[in-house]
């Protein structure tokens, strides 16, 4: 039963103090399956929501007076937020109420409350792993961010904070965390933020099932034949250099791999590999075995220029042919 108001000389019937009394130890509940807006017969009883859903309690103006109180509950899964509609709605905890979470609304006047917030969960806003607390006006959450990337202050944020690659200030940042691994046909990292200077990718211990395999890169997946390279390549028995292949449809970092050696390495720059205005040059050093002189190690230097128009490098796809076998590669930001 709801709050009552009586006249002076009103004499109470047994039924009437029975439920007065009643009341008083087991408040009126009354169960909302959907959004509620709060009326005045509210005042002084419990309100129950059993959703699926995320719901919200609205509350006006006008309707209680300082001093009315009433409890708001949730026993369904959908989320209740207490939601100040032209009344004034404050809380030291959170107005979000999670399931079998409670609090009372206390009424400071016609047009201002407070939410006691009384559940047992602290009304934490967390949902997901790596989630932290932000705050603007009440709790909330902050979610986790990409990898690599780190908490930075940003006023223009409602919650003053942001997930943002690293500033610029010298050193290696590893941005293909964990090692992308290397196949016999071809494998894209299409995640390059664009806020460093230049790219540095190692690619090591890969190595061939059969000989005269090959390995080569492409730029933003572009397949037209807009890569020209030079390289040379050093023999280590004879000590003699001899000149490389041009490139097409792709940079050729090693061609015609042996299959004694299983701990192959190459290693490339991309400088300015972010600025949309200038062609982009590769540049780098592979060591490897060869298919015509097998177990001699050799060293091959390339360089190279993709000459379509220019643009920011924001994915390399590294291409195997298919007796490949075995090797990663990581990607560095270099500030």
């Amino acid at each position: 039963m709801s709050k009552q108001s009586f006249t002076t000389g009103q004499v109470l019937t047994a039924a009437q103090v029975n439920s007065l009394q009643a009341n008083d130890y087991n408040q009126t509940v009354s169960v909302k399956t959907a959004s509620y807006v709060l009326v005045a017969a509210d005042k002084g009883t419990r309100i129950e929501f059993n959703t699926s859903g995320s719901v919200t309690c609205t509350v006006n103006t006008g309707l209680f007076d300082a001093g009315d109180t009433l409890v708001i509950q949730n026993r369904g899964a959908g989320a209740v937020t207490v939601t100040p509609g032209t009344a004034t709605v404050n809380t030291s905890a959170t107005l979000v109420l999670s399931q079998y979470d409670a609090g009372t609304l206390y009424f400071i006047s016609a047009s201002a409350a407070i939410f006691f917030n009384t559940d047992a969960g602290g009304g934490s806003p967390l949902t997901t792993k790596g989630d932290l607390y932000g705050f603007s006006t009440s709790d909330a959450r902050i979610p986790i961010g990409a990898n690599a990337t780190v908490l930075t202050a940003d006023s223009n944020e409602s919650l003053g904070l942001k997930w943002a690659m690293p500033a610029a200030g010298g050193g290696l940042t590893l941005i293909n965390t964990g090692g992308t691994a290397l196949s016999g046909s071809s494998t894209t990292y299409s995640s390059i933020p664009t806020t460093y200077k230049n790219l540095i990718v190692i690619a090591r211990n890969f190595y061939v099932s059969s000989a005269n395999a090959n390995g080569a890169i492409r730029f933003n997946s572009d397949t037209s034949s807009t890569y020209s390279i030079g390289a040379y390549r050093i023999t280590s028995s004879a000590g003699n250099v001899s000149g490389g292949n041009q490139g097409a449809d792709r940079f050729y970092l090693m061609e015609q791999m042996g299959t004694t050696d299983t701990d192959n390495f190459a290693y490339f720059i991309i400088p300015d590999y972010a600025n949309a205005d200038t062609h982009k040059v590769i540049e780098g050093v592979t060591k490897y075995q060869t298919g015509d002189s097998p177990g001699v190690d050799n060293a091959r230097f390339f360089y190279g220029m993709w000459t379509t128009a220019p643009a920011a490098i924001t994915s390399l796809t590294f291409i195997s042919s298919a007796n490949w076998s075995g090797g990663t590669f990581f990607i560095y930001g270099e500030s």
